[in-house]
């Protein structure tokens, strides 16, 4: 007989949380859901859920991003279709208070997709919204509307958002990663107005175009043009080969 014993130790769960990024109105927006049920309830929330007994971590990451926004998860290294979204493992988080209920471990994804549609709540959340992620971390995790006083989100989302928001921030200097926040064809200026949302400054849209297009496999021209932005034609691009970028498009300091 296996001295095995599992009752001899303490029971725990496992989840999975999304930080849901998108550029919306020129701002890097966050998927947040208020929460129906305690613990937390009528806080707000980053989207998730507790892993399934059939399912490993990017099966539960991928269904809990289909209920929430309706999109698949797509490889990344392949390039997206039209319903999908980029998703990644961002890390894991294990501290022993973390969830009131019991031990939780929850390991957190995040997911870039442009144009994502609205979003609508499911599970134990009784609505959902997109935020600006500089109001979402202002004052620890809150922010405002005019019916409702800032609040931190609930557990340790807060920390979650801002480890997402800088991975994403950084992945955007070494990686095409940024033309996931774009549609299939994109402008040049399109893609800078991705880059300002996510690192929060105003690039110079001539040293931009240089870089950008001067950087082995990151542009494709598709051979067209589109007017959507107002003024004259702008040459539409897709997103080339390359996973990396060399020379990387650094950050400016601010």
């Amino acid at each position: 007989m296996s001295p095995y014993d599992p009752s001899a130790f303490p029971a725990f769960a496992v989840t999975v949380d999304l930080v849901v990024l998108t550029v919306r109105r020129h701002a890097l927006c966050a998927l947040v859901v208020r929460r129906g049920e305690p613990p937390f309830q009528g806080r707000w929330a980053l989207p998730g859920g507790f892993v399934r007994a059939d399912e490993d971590l990017a099966e539960a990451a991928a269904r809990e991003l289909t209920e929430e926004t309706g999109l698949c998860a797509h490889d990344p290294v392949s390039p997206a279709p039209g319903n999908a979204a980029h998703l990644e493992q961002l890390a894991t988080y294990g501290d022993p208070g973390r969830d009131p209920r019991m031990r939780v471990v929850s390991v957190a994804h995040l997911a870039l997709s442009p144009d994502l549609p609205a979003p609508r709540a499911g599970g134990d959340a009784n609505s959902a919204r997109w935020a600006p992620v500089d109001a979402l971390l202002n004052q620890e995790g809150g922010f405002a509307r005019e019916d409702e006083q800032p609040a931190q989100l609930a557990f340790d989302h807060a920390r979650i958002l801002a480890d997402g928001v800088e991975r994403a921030r950084s992945k955007i200097e070494y990686s095409s990663l940024a033309t996931a926040f774009c549609p299939s064809e994109f402008t040049v200026g399109e893609l800078r107005r991705v880059y300002e949302a996510v690192w929060g400054v105003v690039l110079d849209p001539r040293n931009f175009h240089r870089k950008v297009t001067g950087t082995p496999g990151f542009l494709v021209p598709s051979g067209g043009t589109t007017t959507r932005q107002g003024g004259r034609p702008a040459q539409l691009f897709r997103a080339g080969g390359a996973t990396v970028l060399n020379p990387p498009m650094l950050r400016p300091e601010v």
